[in-house]
C-alpha cells in the first residue's frame, strides 16, 4: 500500500499546485480582460447577499461598490443601483422601475441606462423621479417581491416592469456547489462546457431554452403570470398605475426569434387590463446586432441600445 500511496500523494499535490496556479493566472488575466460569466460571478460575490425571504433569493448589499465590465457600480443605502431617494414625496412624479440585469444597467454607466435617460426626458415636461429596483438574475416573481418588500414605502404614482425573455425562469434554489462559484477557474471552464453543449443540443441553446420557458405547464411561466397578477392587485388597492415594457433579446432583433413568446405575454397582459409596450420594433432595422452589445460575448444592451429603448418608451410613459 505504501508503494502507491506516495505517488498518489505526489499527484494530488501536483494537481493542487496546477489548479492554484491556473486560478491565479486566470484572476490576473480577467482583471484586464472581461469575460461575462466571470464578471457575473464577481457581481454575485461582491455586490449581492442572500435575502431572508426565499421568494426574493438575493439582494444587493447596501453601500457596496465594484467595477464590473469596466463600469463603476455603486449600490445606495436601500440596496438599489441608484441615488438615495427620500421616502417623503417631493412633489415630483414618481415612477418605480422593476426588472432584471437589463434594468440594472449591466455593462453601462448609471447615467446611460434607459431609466436614467427616461427620467431626464420626462423631467423636461414635469419633474420626474424614476427609482430603479433592477437586479441582475431576477425573474418576474423576484422583481415583484423585492418591490413589495421595500418599494411601497416610496409611494410611487406608477410602477413599470421592464420584462426580458428569461424572466419566466423559475426562481433558482441554493446549490450545494455554490462555494465553487468563488473560483474563476471553475466559472470559466463551466461556461465553456455550457457553450459546447448548447451547440450540440438545440434544446439547450439559448433559442431553445428561452422558447421552452413559455409552455403552458412550465412552472416559471405560471409563476410569472401569478406575480403580475399579485402586483396588479397590490397596486390597484393603493391607486398606483402599472405598466409593462417588453425588451428584446439582441442576438437577432431584425428577424426576432421570440415573437411568439412576446405575443403570448402581450395577450396575457391585455386580458388582465395591464397596459404594455413591446419595444422590439424599434430594433427592426438592426444590421449589426453585436454593435448593440456591451461586449462581444455579452448581448446585454450597451449605451446605444439603452438610448434606443428610452426613445421608444418615452411616449408610452409621457403624460398628456
Amino acid at each position: 500500500m505504501k508503494r502507491w500511496l506516495l505517488p498518489l500523494l505526489a499527484t494530488g499535490i501536483a494537481l493542487a499546485v496546477f489548479l492554484a496556479a491556473g486560478e491565479l493566472l486566470l484572476r490576473a488575466y480577467t482583471s484586464v480582460v472581461q469575460f461575462y460569466d466571470v464578471e457575473m460571478t464577481r457581481y454575485a460575490m461582491g455586490i449581492k447577499e442572500r435575502s431572508a425571504d426565499p421568494r426574493i433569493g438575493h439582494v444587493h448589499r447596501p453601500g457596496s461598490e465594484a467595477t464590473l465590465m469596466g463600469v463603476p457600480v455603486r449600490i445606495n443605502g436601500d440596496g438599489l443601483r441608484d441615488r438615495d431617494y427620500p421616502v417623503e414625496r417631493t412633489g415630483a412624479r414618481r415612477i418605480a422601475v422593476l426588472g432584471d440585469s437589463l434594468t440594472f444597467g449591466w455593462g453601462v454607466r448609471e447615467e446611460d441606462r434607459f431609466e436614467s435617460l427616461l427620467e431626464r426626458q420626462l423631467s423636461q415636461r414635469a419633474p420626474t423621479e424614476m427609482i430603479n429596483f433592477g437586479t441582475g438574475n431576477y425573474n418576474t416573481g423576484q422583481a415583484v417581491e423585492l418591490f413589495l418588500a421595500k418599494g411601497l414605502k416610496y409611494r410611487p404614482d406608477e410602477v413599470v416592469v421592464f420584462w426580458f425573455i428569461n424572466d419566466a425562469e423559475p426562481t433558482p434554489q441554493v446549490s450545494p456547489w455554490e462555494p465553487l462559484a468563488h473560483s474563476r477557474l471553475v466559472t470559466f471552464f463551466w461556461s465553456r462546457i455550457k457553450s459546447l453543449v448548447s451547440r450540440v443540443d438545440e434544446r439547450k441553446s439559448f433559442h431553445g431554452y428561452y422558447a421552452g420557458l413559455y409552455g403552458d405547464a412550465e412552472p416559471g411561466w405560471q409563476a410569472a403570470q401569478q406575480a403580475f397578477l399579485r402586483l396588479k392587485r397590490e397596486l390597484d388597492a393603493r391607486g398606483i398605475a402599472l405598466k409593462v415594457v417588453l425588451l428584446p433579446e439582441l442576438h437577432d432583433p431584425a428577424r426576432y426569434p421570440f415573437a411568439a413568446q412576446h405575443a403570448k405575454l402581450m395577450a396575457f397582459l391585455a386580458r388582465n387590463g395591464i397596459p404594455a409596450l413591446d419595444v422590439t420594433p424599434a430594433f427592426a432595422g438592426t444590421t449589426d446586432p453585436i454593435g448593440l452589445w456591451v461586449a462581444p460575448d455579452d448581448a446585454h444592451p450597451n449605451a446605444q441600445a439603452h438610448a434606443i429603448i428610452a426613445r421608444a418608451v418615452a411616449p408610452f410613459l409621457a403624460k398628456d
